[in-house]
């Protein structure tokens, strides 16, 4: 499942295959999104599904994932976290965490396919298009925050969006390498039994 074996091809056109596979991707990013982690500020799945995906599925097949999982949210589906939906959550103070999402897969598109699939370069991609899903989502709330509120501190922004999360999602970023190297090694072993 990952890029080594099904998107070596970037010139082919997308088979229902791939269509498939990220629409399974899209439907775990929304079942993530409603599993709340209870701490003193509660998180969801969210963000370990958008890496896993990549993972699993590529760049391609990934980034499709998660426009679709937005798309969805957009038109009132309610696949954001606490069920919600609609373009007012999208367009909202913490939309642009959601819409960063979107940056990220790009990310690790481009770098997994410029400097290969290995490892450390899908390591170096996710943390890349995650430093970059905040300072998007970060820009966003903060133009918004000072435009409802009037306070003009990044730093408040940046104790409300960024730091709380940071650990939790390095957290989940090891998680989802962790699953998805395991799980490629069990589908590895189930066909070759086959063989």
């Amino acid at each position: 499942m990952g890029e080594n074996s099904g998107l070596a091809g970037t010139k082919r056109k997308m088979k229902t295959s791939d269509f498939i596979l990220a629409a399974t991707g899209t439907a775990l990013i929304a079942v993530c999104s409603f599993i709340a982690i209870p701490m003193t500020i509660p998180f969801t799945l969210q963000t370990f599904a958008v890496f896993f995906v990549l993972l699993m599925l590529g760049g391609k097949r990934g980034v499709l994932s998660i426009l679709v999982y937005v798309i969805m949210g957009a038109v009132g589906l309610p696949v954001f976290s606490g069920f919600t939906g609609g373009a007012g959550v999208l367009f909202g103070k913490t939309g642009g965490y959601i819409i960063g999402f979107i940056f990220m897969g790009l990310i690790y598109a481009v770098l997994t396919k410029v400097f290969g699939n290995k490892l450390r370069v899908q390591i170096a991609a996710l943390l890349t298009g995650l430093f970059v899903c905040y300072a998007f989502g970060t820009m966003w709330f903060y133009v918004l925050f000072m435009r409802e509120t009037g306070v003009s501190g990044i730093i408040t922004v940046l104790s409300l969006c960024v730091f709380p999360f940071i650990i939790p999602d390095m957290v989940k970023m090891g998680l989802a390498v962790l699953l998805s190297g395991r799980v490629r090694s069990i589908i590895r072993q189930d066909i070759s039994g086959f063989r």
